[in-house]
């Protein structure tokens, strides 16, 4: 970071709060879903419970009644005492009675009788194998809401098993109606008569006004449970909608102090640029073997207005870690271009410029159209343009060589700057065809000294050699170093013992010293 500002830029406070909206939106919804499916399972297993626990009771019923048709030919006093038995054990039954002909003549609660059914039971269809109904009350229970049911025998004509049912055979059913978060239950016959949690009479279906959010039939009788709640859940909403405010807010002041941290330098590099605080300087290189200027290595320079000279490895690292490395190349191509005309009178034809070229700029979809017009801002078969990128970069293998051909086929070379620094120096040798090695200044430094780097250096020269490959030396800073690269096969010399990075008009003025392209001796 370069400089600080104190003003909150307002584009980062607009990204911060429709960050926190954002994020406040996706965590209550996120939060609701959870408690919406985690209710639908308890709706689901609720409402799977009470049919588990009907179908099996009314298999039950169905199955003693069945079993009970064989007694209707018989006398009432004859099985009254067997009808009174299985009753008894039979959950929540309050009377078996024996039918035939349409009436009623044995109970198992009052033994004879003679009872029309019609007369207990106007609605009831006897024509019909199963039927049920609901009545708000019977004979020995008047005030207690009964479920009866009718079964017609399948074999004896005009007889059959007659059941009444306490309405109130669910206290589990009822027990689990009442917890949260249901607001009730309702028995439906027929589809139109319920017995419910809301009201102690029977009542038409149309009445009860809550939503059901469950549904369930019953096998074997026309008997449907209705499970009542409330979807939504407003404790579950509030809770959602909170958590998301608190999670939005939170978001939004991270959001904000992560943008107002790192816009800084980014802000600084752009304004830098609009404001033409960056420079270029050239580097002379040398041909070894005939002691002329070949070329030069084009270098940024950034002179803050506040803090003066920055070094390039600080800001061109703050560069790539904001994602500016290409709009900050492309104002190198600007200023190189800029110059070019002036360079065209001071180097020879055919000087090479190296260039500096970031792995990321590399691989943009911008690359090729940015070196397109680079290539078209310069004079016209002149220079010779050598993008040089550094050994410490690994770079894909495929995407390379891709890129690699098409810079060939525009005419531009290729160099490794570097070489020897990183841990992938063999592997570009071997899959990447490049024109230019550049040896780093550290192979250089020991020469003329004994030290674990001067083999690896004469290894490096024999591989280069055999591999055809144009080699230069940078970093040469004594006759000794220059003589011993010429000596060895070096083609070109980079350093301070040829000459420091110049400013154009420092060139310039080499240039017109009448020492002939800063020969060596």
């Amino acid at each position: 970071m370069f400089t600080r500002e104190r003003k909150i830029n307002r584009r980062t406070l607009l990204i911060s709060i429709i960050t926190g909206l954002l994020i406040a939106l996706i965590t209550g919804a996120v939060q609701f879903s959870i408690f919406h499916h985690r209710r639908a399972e308890q709706f689901n297993t609720t409402i799977s419970s009470l049919q588990s626990y009907l179908n099996n009771y009314f298999s039950q019923i169905l199955v003693t009644m069945d079993s009970l048709q064989p007694l209707t030919l018989s006398q009432c006093d004859e099985v009254s005492s067997e009808l009174t038995a299985r009753a008894a054990f039979s959950m929540n039954v309050r009377a078996f009675l024996l039918v035939k002909n349409q009436s009623a003549y044995c109970s198992s609660a009052t033994g004879p009788m003679e009872l029309p059914l019609k007369d207990l039971v106007p609605d009831l269809d006897l024509s019909k194998d199963h039927v049920m109904g609901i009545l708000p009350g019977t004979p020995m229970m008047p005030s207690t809401p009964a479920f009866v049911l009718w079964v017609k025998s399948p074999l004896l004509e005009n007889r059959g098993i007659f059941a009444s049912i306490n309405a109130n055979l669910m206290p589990w059913v009822l027990y689990s109606s009442k917890q949260t978060p249901y607001n009730g239950v309702a028995l439906v016959v027929n589809g139109k008569t319920a017995i419910s949690t809301f009201n102690r009479k029977p009542i038409p279906l149309s009445e009860i006004t809550d939503t059901a959010v469950r549904r369930v039939k019953i096998k074997g009788v026309p008997l449907e449970v209705y499970l009542y709640s409330n979807s939504m859940g407003t404790d579950n909403s509030l809770y959602s909608l909170l958590l998301g405010l608190t999670c939005g807010l939170f978001a939004g002041l991270l959001c904000l102090y992560i943008l107002t941290i790192r816009s800084r330098p980014g802000k600084e590099i752009l304004s830098a640029i609009k404001h033409r605080q960056f420079s270029v300087v050239y580097q002379p290189v040398v041909d070894a073997k005939h002691q002329q200027i070949a070329g030069a290595e084009v270098l940024m320079r950034w002179s803050h207005p506040t803090l003066g000279n920055i070094p390039p490895d600080a800001f061109i690292s703050f560069a790539e870690a904001q994602n500016l490395i290409v709009p900050l190349t492309r104002h190198l191509f600007e200023l190189i271009a800029r110059d070019a005309p002036t360079l065209k009178d001071i180097l020879p034809p055919g000087a090479k410029l190296g260039i500096n070229i970031a792995p990321s700029h590399l691989i943009s979809e911008s690359f090729q159209q940015d070196i397109r017009q680079l290539a078209a801002s310069m004079p016209n078969n002149y220079f010779q343009l050598v993008l040089e990128l550094t050994e410490r970069d690994m770079l894909n293998q495929e995407k390379a060589m891709s890129l690699f051909t098409w810079l060939r086929s525009e005419g531009i070379e290729v160099a490794i700057d570097d070489f020897g620094t990183g841990h992938s120096a063999l592997i570009y040798l071997e899959h990447f065809t490049l024109d230019y090695l550049k040896i780093d200044r550290g192979f250089v430094n020991a020469i003329g000294r004994e030290t674990i780097t001067s083999p690896v250096l004469d290894a490096v020269l024999t591989l280069t050699q055999r591999l055809n490959l144009v080699t230069v030396a940078e970093g040469v800073e004594t006759e000794e170093q220059a003589a011993w690269l010429r000596e060895h096969g070096v083609d070109y010399l980079q350093g301070y013992l040829i000459s420091r990075p110049l400013t154009l008009q420092q060139l310039i003025e080499e240039h017109s010293k009448p020492a002939k392209y800063f020969t060596i001796a």
